[in-house]
């Protein structure tokens, strides 16, 4: 395990690791910088998997499970925070859980885009307490910094103003970006959905794509036994050569209706510096 914040008395552990592209020392030495100014009680451990490099992923998927579980399974580590999307979660999530021991169900997992791959499958085994929320990565944003301080103050001391405002107490919920929940949709990833409200979210897709998306999603769990929907940011939408037609929300909205599932407005997610924290299942504050 490679960098860390000083060592305080009783501190949070917190791992990182990245289960899909690299993240660079830099940014890592940013955001520990942060956490030390902002939340001495947080320690963060970057595992040095983070800044592997092979081809598009960090490091390979073997490499990939192996950090992860690693932390996952180590008791004294109490929260894995997932450094940065992309796109390689979905390759090892599957072996990786198998691999996880008692120890892991007591710890924090944060993270979202495609970590939401993880995500999902460790809330279907009942595995932690699974939020979706801003990552390392986001330190790269103009004021980024509010996101990790976000995200350090749901990890380190469960504020609730961290939450995104809309949640409601005794109600089940679960948050997803869009493209990644529509793949895992009929795979060994994908959680039980019922009586949730189910908070989706998307950047840099065609609205073709987005709706595309959106038809699949919808189709498949429209006998899931929803809640309903909300739609969060869709941000960075790809130019095409030739207007849509229909905004996202019009869009989560036909599908909805077509396939009989509450559309419940917006929601303050994304991939922003506005990106707000949702735990997965029952809510109660």
């Amino acid at each position: 395990m490679a960098q860390g914040t000083n060592s305080i008395s009783s501190p949070v552990r917190i791992g990182i690791c990245a289960p899909s592209t690299p993240f660079t020392r830099d940014a890592a030495n940013r955001v520990i910088a942060l956490a030390a100014e902002t939340h001495p009680q947080a320690e963060l451990i970057f595992d040095e998997q983070c800044f592997f490099v092979e081809g598009h992923f960090a490091g390979n998927d073997k490499q990939r499970a192996d950090s992860f579980v690693a932390l996952a399974n180590d008791p004294s580590i109490d929260a894995i925070w997932f450094a940065r999307g992309g796109y390689g979660a979905a390759r090892m999530a599957e072996a990786a859980i198998a691999q996880l021991e008692s120890t892991a169900k007591g710890k924090t997992y944060l993270g979202y885009s495609d970590a939401g791959n993880l995500l999902g499958a460790l809330y279907r085994a009942g595995i932690g307490e699974v939020a979706h929320g801003p990552m390392p990565t986001d330190i790269g944003r103009e004021n980024g910094e509010h996101a990790i301080g976000r995200a350090l103050d749901w990890i380190v001391h469960r504020h609730t103003n961290a939450l995104e405002p809309g949640l409601i107490s005794g109600q089940k919920h679960a948050a997803f970006n869009l493209m990644t929940l529509a793949m895992m949709t009929g795979t060994r990833l994908i959680p039980d959905l019922r009586d949730h409200i189910l908070i989706v979210e998307e950047i840099s897709e065609y609205l073709y794509a987005f709706d595309r998306a959106m038809f699949h999603l919808c189709s498949n769990l429209a006998t899931h036994g929803l809640t309903g929907i909300k739609l969060g940011n869709v941000s960075d939408i790809t130019e095409n050569d030739r207007p849509f037609g229909e905004s996202p929300e019009e869009i989560t909205r036909r599908w909805c209706e077509d396939s009989d599932i509450a559309y419940l407005g917006r929601s303050e997610i994304g991939h922003d510096i506005e990106n707000r924290i949702v735990p997965f299942g029952l809510l109660k504050f």
